[in-house]
Order: C-alpha cells, then sequence, then structure tokens
C-alpha cells in the first residue's frame, strides 16, 4: 500500500457533529473528499441540506440527522440512524460547540453549565453512543481549541475549561479504548479561524494575536478539516491519546 492510499476513507462512515456551520461542515467535506459516507449531526436541522449537498457533490453519501448532543437519546439516535442508514460507524468527529465570553464574577451556573453540557459532556455521549457499535480501527476525533491550552484575553472561563477538559477526556478515553475495542481517540485544538463563535469577538481582537502567532495569519477551516482526515485515516493508525494544535503556532508563542 502506497502512502497516499493510507489517507483515503472509501467504504468508511463518518458521524460529524456540529455540521451546520464553519468546521463542521468543512470537516464533512474533507471526509467525502476522502472517499467516506457521511452522517451530519446538529440542532439547526435546517442547515444541514448545504452539507449534505457538499458530500453528495463530492461523490458520496449524506445523511443530516437532527441531534442536539447534550441529550444522550439524541446522541444514540444519530448512531443508530447512522448504521441503519449507511451500514456502520468508523469514525466520530465530535465538532459541536458554543462559546461564550462572560466574566467570572458575574457568570451564572447556568451559563457555565450550558457550555460544558455541549462541549464536554455532549462529546462524552457521542464517544459513548458511537463506541457500541464501532469496530477495531475506528477512530474519534475530539474537537478542543487552543483555549484549553493557553490564554487569550478574553473571559471565557466556562469555554476555556470545557475545552481543557476535552483534552482529560480524550487522553482518557483513549487508554481504555485502545487496547480494549481498538478505537483510537484524539483531539485536534484549533488556533484562531473564522466561525460563527470569531464573528462574536470585539473588533480588532483576533488582528491583535496575528503578531504573536509565529505563521503570522489566523488559520483556514480547511487546515484544520485535513488534520481531521490525517486522525481520521490508516496514516494516524499508531496514534492515540494526542493533542495536536492546528494553530499557527500560537500554543508555543
Amino acid at each position: 500500500m502506497t502512502v497516499l492510499r493510507l489517507f483515503q476513507l472509501h467504504g468508511k462512515v463518518a458521524v460529524v457533529t456540529g455540521a451546520s456551520s464553519g468546521l463542521g461542515v468543512a470537516a464533512a467535506q474533507a471526509l467525502a473528499e476522502a472517499g467516506a459516507d457521511v452522517a451530519l449531526g446538529a440542532r439547526r436541522a435546517d442547515r444541514l441540506a448545504g452539507t449534505s449537498k457538499l458530500v453528495e457533490d463530492a461523490g458520496r453519501r449524506a445523511l443530516p440527522v437532527p441531534a442536539d448532543v447534550r441529550r444522550p437519546e439524541d446522541c444514540r439516535r444519530l448512531i443508530d440512524q447512522a448504521v441503519a442508514a449507511l451500514g456502520r460507524v468508523d469514525i466520530l468527529v465530535n465538532n459541536a460547540g458554543v462559546g461564550s465570553a462572560v466574566p467570572a464574577s458575574i457568570e451564572t451556573p447556568e451559563e457555565f453549565r450550558s457550555v460544558l453540557e455541549t462541549n464536554l459532556e455532549g462529546c462524552y455521549w457521542m464517544a459513548q453512543a458511537a463506541a457500541r457499535v464501532m469496530r477495531p480501527g475506528s477512530s474519534i476525533i475530539n474537537v478542543s481549541s487552543v483555549l484549553g491550552i493557553v490564554t487569550a484575553g478574553l473571559p471565557q472561563a466556562a469555554y476555556a475549561a470545557s475545552k481543557a477538559g476535552l483534552l482529560g477526556l480524550t487522553r482518557d478515553l483513549a487508554a481504555q479504548w485502545t487496547s480494549r475495542k481498538g478505537i483510537r481517540v484524539n483531539a485536534v485544538a484549533p488556533g484562531f479561524f473564522a466561525s460563527e463563535m470569531t464573528q462574536a469577538y470585539p473588533p480588532g481582537y483576533i488582528d491583535r494575536f496575528l503578531g504573536v502567532i509565529p505563521a503570522k495569519r489566523a488559520g483556514e477551516a480547511a487546515e484544520v478539516a485535513a488534520v481531521i482526515v490525517f486522525l481520521a485515516s490508516d496514516a494516524s493508525s499508531y496514534v492515540t491519546g494526542v493533542t495536536l494544535p492546528v494553530d499557527g503556532g500560537l500554543s508555543i508563542a
């Protein structure tokens, strides 16, 4: 087998959460271009049609499923429908997430918990549901954030805590499931990319960091999606339990 064939996903089925916008759309498209059929989960079901078209334009099957990862029953339903319609689940991209920017001195318990429910607990329920049906050689990719590793000057205690917690969850699930089930579990930690969350940042906020980032620019969604394809594929078959920053070097600056 050639090296390039190790990156191919033909015959595999991926599930992507948060697939209605941003990185979720880019990840779904990239996985389809690499050969995978893709089940698409999101709360905003009306926005999954566009992602489905991108997957189908790549010649693969798409399955849009309304799902709220905060609800374990929705997570199980998404996985069960993927198996029923597409035959199997080999890849899970835990991408669903929400942002927050509330000063810690005034953040309410409800505000804090709502972020953790989606960003951390939702990933756990999805991983738990997927692991029930995944075969040896499968891959789970958790989308964390560089803000789980470093701080960036905004009041984001809930968001940072959820993304840092996801790194610990990644390590523990890898330790439990790689040897017992043959399921690899890894995380990506994106830096600054254009998204719905960054659109809510104060004007000029990201520009302030461009001089600090060694790459001297913000990232493109396709650059994270390509790393997700790597972690989903047999090209990373000896990689598990790691967090791979995709941040232009911000985490080492």
